[in-house]
C-alpha cells in the first residue's frame, strides 16, 4: 500500500509486509508512545483490525496483535489504559471513510492467527534503566542489575545486597503497573528452586524485585524495560519458571513503618481513598 494515515498522536505507514507506526513527540502525546519512538509491526504479527467510534468526534483504528507476538504487550498483560494502547490510532470522525478503506485493505493482507511461538515485533533496545522506589534497575542486554536505595529498600534487600541477574538464569518477568496500587517489576528465575516463590514473597521483601511508588518506575520507563528483558529471555530459550511454595516471612517492623509512610504519601496525593488507606494500613499492621 505504501500510504500514510496520520492521527492525533501517531502516523501509520502501510507497507506491503508491515505497518510502521511513528509516534509524535509533544506534551499531549502519552509518554509511553514518546519512549517507543516508532515500531514496525509485521503483518504476520497482526490478528485483526477494528474501526470503532471514539470520544468527542473521533474514530479509532486499531490492529490486534497476536498473543505472543509483541514482548511489550506480553509484559503489560492487559494492564495498559486504553489511552496508552500503542496499537490504537485516534482520528477525527470526518476521516472515518478513509480509515475504513485502510482497515479493509489491511484485513485483506492478513493470513496469520492464533498464538505466535516467537516475538515478531522488536523489543526496546538496551541499555535501559529506571529509578524504582527502593532502588535503580539497569539492563545492559545480558544481565539485569538492582542497586538498592538507602531511603526506600527494605532491610531484607539491604541484607541481600545489590543484585545482578544474567539473562541466562531468568525464566521471565512479572510487571505490575505503577498506576495500580503496589506496582512492581519482578524477575522470575529459570530454576525456581534457587529462589523464593513469587506467589509467596512480597515484592518489597524480594531481592529479585523492585517496587514502584509515586513518581517511581513510571510506565514509559519500566514497561519497555520489562519488555526488553522478556525478549532477551525468550531469545535465550529459557523455560517458564516453576514456583516453589515456601512459608511467607513476617515483615520487619521498620519495613512496615516505611510502607505505611509511603501509603500516606499516596493518600495525601489523592491516589488512595480514605477507605483504601485505612484498609491497607490495617493489613500492614496485622503483619507485625
Amino acid at each position: 500500500m505504501g500510504d500514510v494515515l496520520a492521527g492525533f498522536h501517531a502516523a501509520w505507514e502501510f507497507e506491503s509486509d508491515s505497518v510502521l507506526i511513528r509516534y509524535e513527540r509533544g506534551i499531549r502525546t502519552p509518554k509511553l508512545f514518546q519512549a517507543l519512538g516508532e515500531r514496525r509491526v509485521p503483518l504476520e504479527a497482526i490478528a485483526g483490525v477494528t474501526l470503532t467510534p471514539g470520544r468527542r468526534g473521533t474514530v479509532v483504528l486499531r490492529v490486534e496483535p497476536r498473543p505472543g507476538a509483541d514482548p511489550l504487550m506480553e509484559a503489560a498483560a492487559g494492564q495498559l489504559k486504553e489511552s496508552g494502547d500503542p496499537y490504537r490510532l485516534v482520528l477525527p470522525a470526518e476521516r472515518e471513510t478513509l480509515a475504513e478503506y485502510y482497515a479493509d485493505e489491511l484485513r485483506g493482507l492478513l493470513s496469520e492467527s492464533g498464538k505466535s511461538e516467537r516475538y515478531l515485533v522488536a523489543a526496546p533496545e538496551a541499555p535501559l534503566n529506571f529509578k524504582a522506589y527502593d532502588g535503580k534497575a539497569s539492563f545492559d542486554g545480558t544481565s539485569v542489575s538492582f542497586r538498592w536505595s538507602w531511603t526506600g529498600a527494605s532491610s531484607a534487600k539491604w541484607k541481600a545486597g545489590d543484585q545482578s541477574f544474567p539473562v541466562a538464569d531468568l525464566g521471565g518477568v512479572e510487571w505490575r503497573s505503577p498506576e495500580l496500587f503496589e506496582g512492581y517489576l519482578r524477575l522470575l528465575p529459570r530454576d525456581a528452586s534457587a529462589s523464593l516463590a513469587p506467589a509467596v514473597v512480597q515484592a518489597d521483601q524480594d531481592p529479585a524485585a523492585v517496587v514502584f511508588g509515586l513518581g517511581y518506575g513510571p510506565v514509559h520507563e519500566s514497561l519497555p524495560f520489562a519488555a526488553a528483558v522478556l525478549a532477551a529471555v525468550r531469545e535465550r530459550g529459557a523455560g517458564a519458571p516453576v514456583p516453589v511454595p515456601v512459608p511467607a516471612a513476617r515483615r520487619d517492623p521498620a519495613d512496615i513503618a516505611e510502607r505505611i509512610r509511603h501509603l500516606g504519601e499516596l493518600h495525601q496525593a489523592g491516589l488512595v481513598t480514605d477507605e483504601e488507606f485505612s484498609s491497607k494500613k490495617a493489613e500492614l499492621l496485622a503483619e507485625l
